[in-house]
């Protein structure tokens, strides 16, 4: 049991950007965009601390524009399945075991980094990977994640 005294946040819902014209937020979004339809992303399957590109590769297209590759991730095949049920239940009694404090404080950290450094990039990648407008990205996958 801890001895010490913990302020949790009071919860609010994150404000949503505007994303008005000539905007600091307009600009920051449309860096990131810029950067996503640019660059080719290579999403791994992460299975523990591991790095995994086993599998078919698959193309990553926007669902608007099926003619750019944006990405490539790897399918996982029936051994990943079991490898990620595996990591999972291994990683399962630390997690329980860890004070609420500590647990919290990986959301609270992770929502602080979708705030801040994060947020752009974040929409930007749903922009692309989901055809969804700056308003639509901002609410669903920003706030979304940021309020849970």
């Amino acid at each position: 049991m801890s001895n010490g005294f913990f302020k949790v946040p009071i919860a609010v819902n994150e404000p949503v950007k505007q994303y008005a014209p000539n905007s600091p937020e307009t600009a920051l979004l449309k860096e990131a965009l810029a950067w996503v339809n640019n660059n080719m992303v290579d999403v791994p399957m992460y299975i523990g601390s591991k790095e995994i590109r086993d599998g078919k590769r698959i193309e990553i297209t926007p669902p608007h524009n099926h003619k750019k590759v944006i990405g490539c991730f790897y399918k996982s095949e029936k051994q990943h399945i079991t490898q990620a049920i595996d990591a999972a239940l291994a990683a399962r009694e630390a997690w329980a075991n860890m004070p609420w404090q500590n647990r919290a404080a990986i959301f609270l950290k992770a929502a602080d980094l979708l705030t801040g450094p994060y947020r752009y990039k974040m929409n930007a990648a749903t922009m692309a990977g989901q055809s969804k407008n700056c308003f639509q990205a901002e609410i669903d996958s920003a706030c979304e994640l940021i309020d849970f």
